[in-house]
Order: C-alpha cells, then structure tokens, then sequence
C-alpha cells in the first residue's frame, strides 16, 4: 500500500477498481466503489468479513438519497438535514442501484455523507471522473474483521501492510476526530430505530424527528455483533473500586483504560487518561492497539457514564469485553 495526501490520486484508483483507505471524522475506512462488485468482494476477502454482512455506503450529499434509497421517511429527510455531513448513518429501503453484494442480500442500504474534507474531496473528484453525482463507496473500517478500528493513516498500514496491493492506497488525513464509528439508525419503518451508537445520540434522534427511537430492529448492520472491536488482550470492564480492589499476579503485563480522576493501581501501565467522554471516544482505539504493541496481557477497562458520546464508549467495550 501507498500513502498519499491527494484526493484525486485516491479517487483515480477507486474509479479504476482499486481499494483506498478513506479517513472520516470517525474511523479510517477501506473503500471501493459502490457499484463495482468485483472490487466490493476485495474489501470483504482483505477484511475477512462475512458475506452476508451489510456495508456502508458513503455518498457525497443527501441528494444521493433518492438515487440509493427506494423509500424514505420524512423524519429520515430531517435527519439528513441536520446531521449530515456528519457521524451519522441512515438505513433505508433499497432502489436497484444497491446490490446484494453491498447489503448482504437485505432490502435495504445504509447511506453516510462523511464530513471529513478530504473525504468529501475524494467523492467530488470521483463525481467528476465518473459523471455520476450520485456514485458512492462502500467504505466499512479499515481493519481486520472484529479487531479494533483505525484512527489513523499508520494503523490501517499496521494492519494491511501484506494483504493489499501496492497499488492500493492510504489517504492520510491525519487522525479521526471522533474516535468511534458512526450512529446507525434504522429508517425503515414508522419510527426511527438505534442500530448502533454513536456521537448522534438518542437525544438527538428525538429532539429532530419528535420521535422517540425504539431499540430494537430486525436489519443487520456493521459493528452489531455482540463480540467486536477487540484487541489481542483481553478486555475486562470494571468501575473505580473494582480497580482499586484489583490484584492481578503480573501487575506489568496490565492496561488500565479510564477517565483522568480514575488513579492508576500501583505497576499497571496507564493507556490513556481522557478528561470527558469525548476524548475518551478519541483515544479508545489508539490506547486498545497500544496494550496489544506493549504486549498486554489484559485490559481493565473504567466504563465512564452514558451521556454523549460516553454511550458510544460503553458500546464499543462491552463488545471488546465479550471477546
């Protein structure tokens, strides 16, 4: 793989057929174009993800839309347009343009409008050398299937490095902003549904649509399985007074993941000590590749509470966990 700053390098290469992983305000991504099965099937084998495992797909405005989606609810277009661009992931009826090798034989797609800018540059200069405003790429994280999610340019080529091309691409955009993957919402019925949590919260949802999410959905989505987004180590949650009471035998082969007023147990090693939830979901991925790097035994994790982006955090760890 190669590194490059260059939007229409990166756009080249995925008009052609080519994998790029994509920065976005969330997590790196590993894209190809939407509409090319043959290069789709090359994000699933680099992946080593499941077939029947839905992806997203990344247009460049809430106009693609209407391209993509068969059906959509009036709240789904209120959602749009209020949180895109932006960590937030609509599912919606499917029209002909998503095939079953982007949606996993499901009756629906799941659409973002990214706000990173050289994503957006990306799918501008894409639109330009296909003439296709609507075109799209599917771009799931850029990480082996269920391991940790990359925030960075450097850990998609950590985990890459001898399964892709040298004719594939990494578009650096430095470090994702936000750390955890997008909220996935479910448009496909009566009232919107959470999929997945992110940095749009329930809260959120609610305030725009006047609708209170429900919690549960029969449509599959990215990052929903039970055991996911696991380091090497073994990740085990706790709260303050359980590390305090913690005695491990090899205190030096120990993470400790928590918020700043959380103190370290004497020989453990410190991951990360993030002030707010925010920057907890920014170092999360970062500080979990670090303990495997220091070749951590386990993790002992502080869950922090569940406003903002805290759900997101306790998310992504129970998931960690149940590896």
């Amino acid at each position: 793989m190669k590194l490059t700053t260059d939007p229409r390098a990166a756009a080249v290469r995925l008009r052609d057929g080519g994998l790029v992983a994509v920065p976005t305000e969330t997590v790196y991504g590993l894209a190809a174009r939407a509409d090319d099965p043959h290069a789709v099937a090359r994000i699933y084998a680099a992946k080593g993800r499941p077939a029947d495992h839905p992806l997203i797909v990344h247009v460049a405005n809430a106009i693609a839309l209407d391209e993509w989606a068969a059906f959509i609810p009036e709240y789904a277009h209120r959602l749009a347009t209020e949180f895109w661009p932006g960590a937030m992931t609509l599912v919606v009826k499917r029209s002909d343009r998503a095939g079953d090798y982007i949606t996993g034989s499901q009756d629906s797609v799941a659409l973002r409008v990214s706000s990173h800018a050289l994503m957006d540059e990306t799918l501008r200069a894409l639109i330009m050398l296909t003439d296709d405003p609507a075109i799209g790429i599917a771009a799931p994280s850029a990480n082996r299937f269920g391991k940790v999610s990359p925030t960075s340019a450097q850990h998609v080529l950590d985990e890459f490095v001898d399964i892709l091309s040298d004719s594939d691409l990494v578009l650096d955009g430095g470090e994702s902003s936000v750390g955890v993957e997008s909220t996935i919402i479910d448009c496909t019925d009566e009232i919107p549904r959470l999929l997945r949590a992110g940095a749009i919260t329930i809260e959120d949802i609610e305030r725009v649509t006047g609708l209170r999410p429900g919690m549960t959905s029969s449509v599959r989505a990215s990052g929903t399985l039970e055991s996911h987004y696991a380091p090497s180590a073994e990740v085990v949650l706790t709260d303050a007074e359980g590390l305090a009471a913690s005695r491990p035998t090899d205190v030096a082969r120990i993470g400790v993941l928590a918020l700043s007023n959380v103190p370290t147990p004497l020989g453990m090693v410190r991951l990360a000590s993030p002030s707010t939830n925010d920057e907890y979901a920014h170092v999360l991925y970062a500080a979990l590749r670090d303990a495997d790097a220091l070749q951590l035994t386990s993790v002992l994790a502080v869950l922090p509470d569940d406003s903002g982006l805290g759900a997101a955090v306790i998310d992504r760890l129970r998931r960690a966990a149940h590896s």
